[in-house]
């Protein structure tokens, strides 16, 4: 294979994975974490932190463009958004430092264990 054609497949992966984790997150709400960051490291072959740091800086424009589908048919409740903001932007903050100290293992099991605790919530 020449690296056009290497270049292509992992622009392709990537596209594909774009689309379903924006698929997830303009149809959850949010989600999208949950399919960008192990197809990353699955697919893509990227190391743990740097795929969950790159999965955030991919959902701020997916939520920006969701958001603004919701907003726009009346969907947003303000004083809900206000409130859990504050929390939000706090623990955005304390998340990011301990994701610079956290070894990749326990970020592996953290992750999946809120994976797997997220989708038994869903199922009861």
């Amino acid at each position: 294979m020449n690296k056009v054609s290497i270049n292509f497949n992992r622009f392709l992966k990537c596209s594909l994975i774009g689309i379903v984790t924006g698929i997830a997150n303009g149809l959850f709400g949010s989600g999208g974490g949950t399919i960008a960051v192990p197809s990353m490291v699955l697919i893509l072959g990227e190391e743990d932190h740097k795929a969950h740091a790159t999965a955030i800086s991919i959902i701020l424009p997916l939520t920006l463009v969701s958001s603004f589908f919701y907003v726009m048919s009346g969907f947003v409740n303000w004083s809900l958004t206000g409130q859990v903001m504050i929390g939000g932007v706090i623990g955005g903050y304390i998340g990011a430092k301990l994701l610079n100290i956290c070894p990749t293992g326990i970020l592996r099991k953290a992750f999946a264990l809120f994976m797997i605790l997220g989708a038994i919530r869903m199922i009861m």
